[in-house]
């Protein structure tokens, strides 16, 4: 293959530290390089470098003669003054862009609920991130360097994404290299993993999941020290080859070694042991919402919007739900019904007695009343120890264990970095003990290992976890299920995250679903009809029964002797059984869905 460009012997340094040593790395025709490391070692940094952006105080970056390169820094270089028509097209002719597949693609993928005509500075941070990527990739150039692209983009933008840079260029041309903490996305379009780490580049084949297998060899064949990163990395691993739907992509050709290497791995959490906790900390009931609606809107002559329409759900102890939906679908209206902060316009909100509910926002409000404090006087100020996945832990133990290093004990917690700060936000959240909590979008300012390290957190969480994010990776990791809001309405997603997506293609294309499900399914009539009708009543009757079996046994696992091993393994097949059927009547329950539409 071609080269594109090349960096040898670089070496930079900042005032206090050495960032990068005598670096010599390559980029080649049909190369897709995702980037990973710890915050603050380097990454952008090294792509700045590779861009041009930024001279090594030593050392070289050579190009290849003509290679055009395009670069989307984390700042924000917009002129405000543009509108979004200027700042995405430029002096293009409108017949010229509108005749170009690739321009328009990008359009309809990013900025299409974007005023075209509204200026840059009027847009929300978002939106101007959205601008600037899509102006960007309407650009035919040879190398793309993308610093957190994934940022602002929810799960239907993220997938968007993913396939047009694997369709942009053919396999052997173009080269891409692309910072992001989106693992679903690193193992969907990268050919190559580089981490950047100790003032150096390395180099793995493959995506996130061909890059942990590799990872987790290089620590055995380097007797490391470091123990519990390597337990962590093995874990993370398991999980790839055991929980992951989205994983149909698994380096086949080094299966066989990740099979011996998690031969004796546990699953990633125990379910049977977390749901009796669960029981023992929540009893019977959490919060069950009855056929709930809420409206805004409506007074001084406003007209009224119904964000959530007749929504019932009754959450388990110990259930770990995903929830999935675009912006503004009314996801922070459902957990703000949940945690009590919001009243529903009709409907019933009925909360367990027991019930003790945190949330992890997206601001920082937890840390306010302790934003000059050292974090050790933080810690000092909690329990002397906590027990967690059946061992006692102390505070500090819990906060090594979440990344934190002896130095940073002293550290102000205003002084903590972005990620710091939302390790020590989640981690006083837990140690606060609840029985439900709710995530808002916690994977922000955290790096691959930090998310690797709360998701181990989590896993042994042993209450109601509700999970609010676009990162398709964190909720298929850490969650057993996964609802949509759709038009108002809370959906189960049994096929997960691919059937929320087909979903959302149906929706934002009805012509187009309206006419597959014409060549698919004919217009029903007659005897045929009254078939379909009976069988679409008794497979929702069917999923109503099974669905009240597999919460009387998660009762009955929870209440049962925990020292039976043999009762509890009879009674988890049970359970097993009851949710493939669950699937399958629900699968065909949809199907007629599309027959009888």
């Amino acid at each position: 293959m071609a080269h594109l460009l090349g960096a040898e012997a670089l070496h930079l340094e900042y005032p206090t530290r050495v960032i990068f040593d005598k670096v010599t790395i390559g980029l080649d025709e049909g190369d897709r390089i995702g980037i990973v490391g710890r915050n603050g070692d380097g990454k952008s940094t090294l792509l700045r470098m590779l861009s041009g952006r930024l001279e090594p105080d030593e050392g070289r970056v050579t190009r290849r003669g003509g290679v055009t390169i395009a670069m989307l820094d984390q700042s924000d270089e917009l002129d405000g003054t543009r509108t979004v028509h200027q700042t995405v097209i430029g002096d293009i002719d409108e017949h010229v862009w509108a005749g170009d597949p690739n321009v328009r693609d990008v359009i309809a993928g990013l900025i299409a609920d974007i005023p075209w005509e509204f200026f840059v500075g009027d847009l929300s941070g978002g939106q101007r991130r959205r601008v600037a990527l899509a102006a960007l990739l309407i650009g035919d150039h040879d190398v793309i360097f993308l610093d957190e692209p994934t940022n602002h983009l929810d799960v239907e933008g993220i997938t968007w994404l993913a396939g047009h840079l694997k369709r942009r260029w053919s396999a052997t041309s173009g080269g891409l290299v692309v910072v992001t903490h989106d693992r679903w996305f690193l193992d969907e379009i990268c050919t190559a993993t580089w981490e950047v780490h100790d003032r150096l580049i390395e180099p793995f084949e493959g995506g996130y999941a061909a890059y942990i297998l590799q990872r987790v060899e290089r620590d055995q064949m380097a007797a490391a020290s470091e123990s519990k990163r390597q337990n962590l990395m093995r874990k993370e691993l398991a999980w790839l080859r055991r929980g992951a739907p989205a994983r149909s992509t698994k380096p086949k050709f080094r299966i066989d070694a990740a099979n011996e290497l998690i031969a004796n791995e546990p699953p990633a959490r125990d379910s049977v042991a977390l749901s009796s906790m669960a029981m023992q900390r929540l009893g019977k009931d959490v919060v069950d919402l009855e056929n709930v609606s809420v409206s805004y809107g409506g007074e001084g002559g406003t007209p009224v919007k119904q964000v959530l329409k007749d929504v019932t759900w009754r959450i388990a102890p110990g259930e770990r739900t995903g929830v999935l939906g675009v912006n503004g679908a009314g996801k922070s209206t459902l957990l703000s019904l949940v945690s009590g902060t919001l009243l529903p316009t009709t409907g019933r909100v009925k909360r367990g007695k027991t019930i003790k509910v945190a949330t992890l926002t997206q601001q920082l409000f937890e840390l306010e009343d302790i934003w000059n404090d050292r974090v050790s006087d933080v810690i000092a100020r909690q329990k002397s120890t906590y027990v967690t996945g059946g061992k006692e832990m102390t505070p500090s133990q819990m906060l090594e264990r979440v990344g934190f290093a002896s130095a940073q004990l002293s550290t102000q917690v205003k002084d903590l970095s972005g990620g710091q700060k939302r390790r020590l936000q989640l981690l006083l959240i837990l140690l606060s003990e609840p029985n439900v909590l709710i995530l808002d979008e916690p994977t922000n300012d955290l790096d691959t290992d930090m998310l690797a390290a709360i998701e181990d957190l989590l896993d042994t969480y042993p209450g109601t976890l509700l999970v609010v994010s676009h990162d398709r990776y964190l909720l298929e990791r850490v969650t057993d299920n996964q609802y949509a809001l759709l038009e108002g309405h809370f959906r189960h997603l049994p096929r997960g995250i691919d059937q929320y997506l087909e979903l959302r293609s149906a929706q934002l294309n009805p012509r187009v679903a309206t006419a597959n499900s014409t060549k698919a399914a004919p217009k029903l009539g007659g005897a045929e009809l009254r078939n379909s009708q009976k069988e679409h009543a008794a497979a929702a009757r069917k999923m109503e029964k099974i669905s009240a079996q597999i919460a009387q046994l998660h009762v009955a696992m929870a209440g049962h002797d925990q020292s039976d091993y043999t009762g509890l393994g009879a009674l988890s097949t049970e359970l097993a059984d009851l949710q493939k059927q669950l699937e399958t009547v629900e699968t065909r329950w949809l199907e007629l869905e599309v027959l009888l539409a």
